[in-house]
């Protein structure tokens, strides 16, 4: 059973770093459950609105984890944390609600090629351009001491059954654990690229598959953009050589919905809570880009509200309920 949820609905709780305990017991769960998977979202794109897809929430089975339920609905294991707090990822229990956070504001960058929002841990790929349709996945993205990298690249190269070239530091890094790896690592099931990979202009860095899609969602990579297996098979087969990659760091997004804006926030990378780079002053800008072309009033206290908790899932933050395709466009540029 599911039914849609209203976003304000949904409580988050205050993130933090996965320890050693969990990754062991998700590479464990990952070998011993028989997970059936979807794959990535298709919508299509609207002229009138930056929001996609929708909320819902099922009601658990006996057997039912976090890690099986990311599977089946294509969505990374840290966005289901996020959206869940209350509930035992492990042992959610029969008949619990989950909240499945399946709707999205979609990232304040050119609607080109993939777009991947960083903190968001999550991938869009506009094979269309400004018009027709998106796809979006869940990913994972490299640790706060491997941080995956920012900016605008290409794909140069793609690579079915590809083999692992471990760099120096981290064939370093498993010696320190007593877990050597070799000078390259084969195809084959031992393989952490997965079937597919697709190679980024920033040297070293791919988008690929996974041996272990368990930890999937996650800061759990050496920088790289780690997929579901199924996810990168089809992004793979989809894909040209030569096509954008625009890498973003936007935890909080802001944008039209058909009723008006609405706020997506996530929590900010650790690195960055640190140094308080995220304050009230973002939203502000956001507001200054939403509204550039469409007036709205937007309730601060809301969004501020919004943006503090970390929702991880798109709120109504408008004043009042509008018909969006109605407002008049303001005339901006010019001399």
């Amino acid at each position: 059973m599911q039914r849609i949820l209203n976003a304000r609905q949904i409580w988050i709780y205050n993130a933090a770093a996965m320890n050693r305990m969990i990754l062991l017991r998700l590479a464990i769960l990952s070998s011993m459950l028989l997970i059936v998977p979807a794959r990535g979202a298709e919508y299509v794109l609207s002229a009138d609105s930056d929001v996609i897809g929708e909320v819902k929430v099922i009601q658990a089975v006996h057997e039912d984890t976090f890690v099986r339920l990311a599977r089946r609905y294509n969505v990374g294991y840290e966005e289901l944390r996020q959206a869940n707090p209350d509930v035992d990822p492990w042992l959610p229990g029969e008949g619990t609600e989950i909240v499945i956070p399946t709707r999205f504001v979609l990232p304040r960058a050119e609607r080109t090629g993939i777009v991947i929002n960083v903190p968001e841990l999550r991938l869009y790929f506009f094979p269309d351009g400004e018009s027709g349709r998106v796809y979006t996945h869940p990913i994972s993205i490299g640790r706060m001491d491997w941080a995956t990298p920012l900016g605008r690249t290409s794909v140069v190269a793609k690579a079915e059954q590809p083999s692992w070239y471990p760099p120096q530091s981290i064939r370093d890094e498993h010696a320190a654990r007593n877990d050597p790896l070799p000078r390259v690592v084969p195809p084959g099931p031992d393989n952490p690229l997965g079937d597919y990979a697709l190679r980024l202009g920033i040297p070293g860095y791919l988008i690929h598959g996974t041996n272990k899609p368990a930890g999937l969602g996650m800061r759990v990579t050496h920088g790289c953009i780690r997929m579901f297996p199924e996810d990168i098979e089809a992004l793979f087969q989809q894909v040209p050589t030569g096509m954008r990659v625009t890498l973003v760091n936007q935890p909080y997004k802001l944008g039209w919905g058909e009723d008006g804006l609405y706020l997506e926030a996530h929590v900010p990378l650790t690195e960055e809570l640190e140094t308080g780079e995220w304050s009230a002053t973002e939203l502000t800008r956001l507001f200054v880009a939403a509204t550039r072309e469409k007036r709205a009033d937007v309730s601060w206290d809301a969004a501020e509200e919004v943006m503090s908790l970390g929702l991880g899932v798109p709120a109504f933050v408008s004043r009042e309920r509008v018909d969006v395709s109605s407002l008049p466009v303001v005339a901006v540029g010019g001399e």
